[in-house]
């Protein structure tokens, strides 16, 4: 078989062809005529300006930007933003179609995209109008990039235990701690901030603030070597004694955590979209190159295994925009419910991903093919967001409670 780049990473109608092919009426039937419109337009332009740079961002590291400006400038940056802040006023299902088919194309610059809404999420939740109208527009129209800033080095899943601290002052805050494994964080102008203003309160102590990238006393360090997702970049960010004004705060001091929850169902609906996304790309590619090889004549083993991962796919699609259709109309929806699409939806990429690299045998293995990039690039899925171990967590203790309300 011909190891050069396949033809959907290098001829948009063939990129358009295959994947049309992959769609499926059963998960279909569940989307709007608004919401398969706006995953009709994506995919035009994924085809054209995301995925034939896919390969190449991969190997030089190369940030993503140019693939991110192109979906800003089509409109898809504000899909769940309101009309007046620059958004399109869309569902969450059509956020949930717009991830899968950008990560179809490309993971790394799937990520870029979805941290711009995860950075304006927070404002648009708990920020005044004067701090919506002043950062929102332009994370959603590129000219800003944004980063949410929550990890650190001692406090990953626990957001409890954060030690960034902020210390009140006469004209608001004094910020000073470190972050670690921020997307984008080296290049972003925009940082949701979550600090404590008092340890020994726990979560009630969290707080949340909009910090600029170029104020005095922060820092952004250099992006971290990964395994994947080498189109985007990963850093660690540094406060020293940052002056953040009374107007910077989102919602009530003390009050973060909640910011921190309604935050993180966004984000986890990303992650189960770039899983089922990782999936499809790795299914698709395997069958471009399977096609190559055989042509339309493949063996009964292949068809077999592919046949078991189209299941697999569909089955993590109709989860995802399940929970997605949930969350547009249950206000109270569960962690645990949010748990299972987010547990469930990146497994399957990462399987997805080891099962096509099997299927291909010593192919699988070949950066021109790109499965071992879908590979690559799923794995980081099951970790952030809420590691998958936090997921099964959340799940079994509201598993164990339902049980306890029905004895």
């Amino acid at each position: 078989m011909s190891v050069e780049p396949l033809e959907i990473d290098t001829d948009p109608k063939a990129y358009l062809a295959l994947h049309g092919l992959l769609d499926e009426p059963a998960a279909d039937a569940v989307l709007t005529e608004r919401e398969r419109a706006v995953r009709a337009h994506t995919r035009e332009v994924v085809a054209h300006e995301v995925a034939p740079r896919a390969a190449h961002l991969d190997a030089t590291h190369e940030f993503a930007h140019n693939s991110v400006q192109a979906l800003a400038a089509a409109g898809l940056c504000g899909l769940i933003f309101p009309r007046h802040l620059g958004g399109t006023a869309d569902t969450n299902v059509a956020y949930a179609v717009a991830m899968e088919e950008i990560t179809a194309g490309c993971a790394a610059t799937s990520l870029v995209f979805m941290t711009q809404m995860h950075a304006a999420y927070p404002i648009l939740l708990a920020g005044t109008d004067e701090l919506r109208h002043r950062y929102i527009p332009g994370l959603l129209d590129g000219t800003r990039y944004g980063s949410l800033g929550i990890t650190e080095p001692d406090a990953g899943s626990d957001v409890s235990s954060l030690t960034t601290t902020a210390t009140p002052t006469t004209d608001g805050w004094s910020l000073s701690g470190q972050k670690t494994f921020i997307t984008t964080g080296d290049r972003a102008d925009v940082i949701i901030c979550f600090a404590t203003v008092d340890r020994s309160k726990g979560r009630d102590g969290i707080t949340a603030f909009v910090v600029e990238g170029g104020w005095d006393g922060v820092g952004h360090g250099q992006p971290f070597h990964k395994m994947g997702m080498h189109g985007s970049s990963t850093a660690e960010l540094f406060f020293d004694q940052v002056a953040v004004p009374r107007s910077n705060l989102l919602g009530q001091e003390g009050k973060g955590w909640s910011v921190v929850m309604s935050s993180v169902v966004k984000s986890r609906i990303s992650a189960a979209a770039q899983g089922v996304g990782l999936a499809r790309a790795a299914y698709a590619r395997t069958l471009s190159a399977l096609t190559r090889l055989h042509g339309h004549r493949l063996p009964d083993e292949h068809t077999f295994a592919l046949a078991d991962l189209r299941g697999r796919i569909l089955q993590g699609r109709l989860l995802l925009q399940a929970v997605a259709r949930q969350v547009d109309t249950d206000a109270h929806i569960t962690a645990g419910q949010i748990g299972v699409m987010k547990q469930s939806c990146t497994d399957l990429g990462f399987q997805a991903s080891v099962e096509a690299a099997r299927i291909l045998g010593p192919y699988g293995d070949l950066a021109e093919l790109g499965v071992e990039r879908c590979l690559r690039d799923a794995k980081v899925t099951q970790i952030y967001d809420g590691t998958n171990e936090i997921q099964r967590l959340l799940i079994g203790r509201e598993t164990i409670r339902a049980m306890k309300e029905f004895a």
